[in-house]
């Protein structure tokens, strides 16, 4: 059924990103969308999906480990205390970070719930299976996502975490807040990224009527992507689930017609019965060939 909004038909698109489109989302806009607008749309729900990631990771460490140490002070906590007679702090919560790099001192269990729900309803909104559930993300919803993380955090730490802090920077300081981190190659800039499909390019200088026509009700699958990269690889006629079956199913065709090829044509010539006129009726008399003198039983039938 075509999708709406607010009465309203839109264009689904099922944007696909990374080097072999592993990364996915639906989002809906409509046909007299300036594909200049869609593609900074598109790039900063893309972009935002990148940081709700990093945060859930974050936010787990930081319940766990506590805020993170200056640069000069990272290291593990024994060693420091071993090698440098270091005083460490260590709260009623302390959990030593194994790569040295947070305090300890987490937020205890039940603010550990709390990041856990906050986190794991952010990673259910943002994960790939939304489009088999064909739900498209919104603007509006992922900044929910995000203050909810927000709230979670001033929860924990009223006064703020330091300035440094990998949490702190992603929340407050938008896409320059990952740099550096794992989730800064997902990024795109929104005024050089690509929209393609179908193997040509989205035109900014036209409309999104330009490129698929001016029915409401299109679904289509386009690529989001780095510039430079060139027109991306079509879209498999088969998905890998069915290319699956159908490998499976032509290895067992394969192994039947081995099997028969192997089988010796003339089997049934060794069968006792087979040129024998009297064959049924010696079956139909419990005879199985074997003549037997008047008044003996087969062993085989006690």
């Amino acid at each position: 059924a075509p999708r709406t909004r607010g009465g309203k038909t839109m264009v689904v698109i099922h944007v696909k990103f990374g080097a072999q489109g592993e990364d996915e989302f639906l989002y809906e806009t409509t046909t007299s969308t300036p594909n200049e607008t869609l593609i900074r749309e598109l790039v900063a729900i893309n972009n935002t999906r990148a940081r709700i990631a990093f945060l859930c990771g974050a936010l787990g460490q930081l319940a766990k480990h506590g805020p993170a140490k200056p640069r000069d002070e990272e290291g593990l906590d024994e060693l420091q205390e071993t090698y440098e007679q270091k005083t460490i702090a260590k709260g009623s919560t302390y959990a030593a970070d194994p790569l040295g790099l947070r305090t300890g001192n987490g937020v205890g269990d039940d603010l550990t719930a709390v990041f856990d729900d906050v986190t794991q309803d952010a990673e259910r909104y943002i994960s790939k299976t939304q489009v088999k559930a064909r739900t498209a993300l919104t603007h509006a919803a992922l900044d929910d996502k995000l203050a909810n993380m927000r709230g979670a955090v001033a929860m924990a730490y009223p006064m703020g975490l330091p300035a440094h802090d990998p949490v702190r920077l992603a929340l407050e300081s938008g896409d320059d807040g990952l740099a550096g981190t794992s989730a800064e190659p997902a990024l795109l800039d929104a005024n050089t990224a690509q929209l393609w499909c179908a193997g040509k390019e989205f035109d900014r200088a036209k409309t999104v009527a330009d490129r698929l026509g001016k029915n409401e009700k299109t679904k289509v699958v386009a690529k989001l992507q780095h510039p430079g990269s060139g027109p991306p690889a079509r879209e498999p006629v088969v998905s890998e689930a069915e290319r699956k079956a159908m490998m499976a199913h032509y290895f067992k065709r394969q192994e039947e017609l081995k099997a028969l090829a192997e089988a010796d044509d003339d089997d049934y010539l060794h069968s006792a019965g087979w040129a024998n006129p009297k064959a049924l009726k010696s079956s139909l008399q419990g005879l199985s060939g074997r003549v037997l003198a008047p008044g003996v039983r087969d062993a085989s039938t006690r």
